[in-house]
């Protein structure tokens, strides 16, 4: 079977299984509201009787306990509401551990919570953690979940440069051809980057640990946009690349990564300065690799978007570009920071 054909056999069953586009949909529209709650100023008994009387039709996997306003506060579990004394307040014996979808939530964001969390069915709320809703896992019939594993594996080898279908079949003169290109923009990159630390001779000069640390700090910029990258690439290909979702996704991406980068600047930071009892050194370390990860989740980003704009294939060239960019992006950040901490 060509590959033209196989991909058209693979997409028809897509097609038949799962519109994608349904995944856009807000969760409301699948969240059923004839959900069972009780209250924290109910006993189990009372309790009990409300479950017994309730004419609902969903499924119940869950027991969700509302406040006096109404506002979702905890869960139950239906052991303990079983085997607790009849006179015993729900208040007592619920769980206040609980985690719940936005009602602003669209279908991918639910099935993420499904992924992640393992539960069977979430509670839907507003701004206020009033309940609207519960959505169940059966939304998400097991097929449709296949699919998604499918793609992920897909979108894993286009991101590295590489077809699940050159892999398999092609011969390897086809396979250097379509592969070595890449490894080339590798190449390339590496040399730029041998070019710009010789540009800064002086700056290591004045402090060869610097030198030390360099793997290291490459590394974490190329982690940080490979997996920024990784999930902008995910959600385009979900069709999420809506009006405005470049900067919502850009603000996301950066309040996560600063985090990250917070702490390995300041672990890193902290070696140095034991290591060596060079304080110059930890801060050159610490604002580089801060300002290096941040560069790096802005490029993994931009250039899926850019390249999306320009209605190129996202998949395989984001990865070996989102890579140079980021090593060239890095190299010039932590040695024009040495060089400017250095000369004070």
């Amino acid at each position: 079977m060509t590959q033209q054909s196989s991909y058209q056999v693979y997409k028809e069953r897509m097609d038949r299984t799962v519109d994608l586009e349904e995944l856009n949909n807000p969760v409301m529209k699948h969240a059923a509201d004839d959900f069972v709650s009780i209250h924290t100023y109910d006993t189990v008994g009372e309790a009990l009787d409300c479950i017994r009387n309730c004419r609902t039709e969903s499924t119940i996997l869950y027991f969700y306990v509302l406040d006096a306003e109404e506002r979702l506060v905890g869960t139950i579990q239906t052991r303990k509401l079983l085997t607790s004394p009849l006179n015993t307040k729900i208040e007592q014996i619920m769980s206040k551990n609980l985690i719940a979808i936005p009602h602003t939530a669209n279908l991918m964001e639910a099935l993420e919570f499904f992924i992640l969390h393992r539960y069977l069915a979430f509670p839907v709320v507003d701004e206020q953690r009033k309940m609207l809703g519960v959505i169940d896992v059966n939304v998400f019939t097991q097929e449709m979940l296949d699919i998604e594993e499918q793609e992920q594996v897909h979108s894993v080898f286009d991101t590295l440069g590489v077809k699940i279908s050159e892999a398999r079949s092609k011969s390897p003169w086809s396979v250097f051809r379509y592969r070595f290109p890449w490894l080339m923009a590798t190449i390339t990159s590496g040399t730029v980057c041998a070019l710009l630390v010789g540009l800064f001779e002086a700056t290591l000069a004045q402090s060869l640990i610097l030198a030390f640390f360099l793997t290291l700090v490459l590394g974490l910029g190329e982690s940080v946009s490979m997996q920024t990258m990784a999930i902008t690439v995910h959600f385009m290909h979900h069709g999420l690349s809506q009006a405005g979702w470049y900067f919502y996704s850009l603000r996301r991406e950066l309040t996560r990564v600063f985090l990250m980068a917070l702490a390995c600047a300041l672990i890193v930071g902290c070696i140095a300065i034991i290591w060596k009892n060079d304080l110059a050194a930890g801060i050159i370390l610490f604002s580089g690799i801060l300002a290096s990860l941040l560069l790096a989740c802005f490029l993994g980003v931009s250039i899926p978007t850019i390249l999306h704009k320009l209605k190129l294939d996202v998949h395989v060239a984001s990865g070996p570009l989102t890579l140079a960019l980021a090593d060239i992006c890095t190299i010039v950040s932590y040695f024009s920071l040495a060089a400017f901490i250095l000369s004070k």
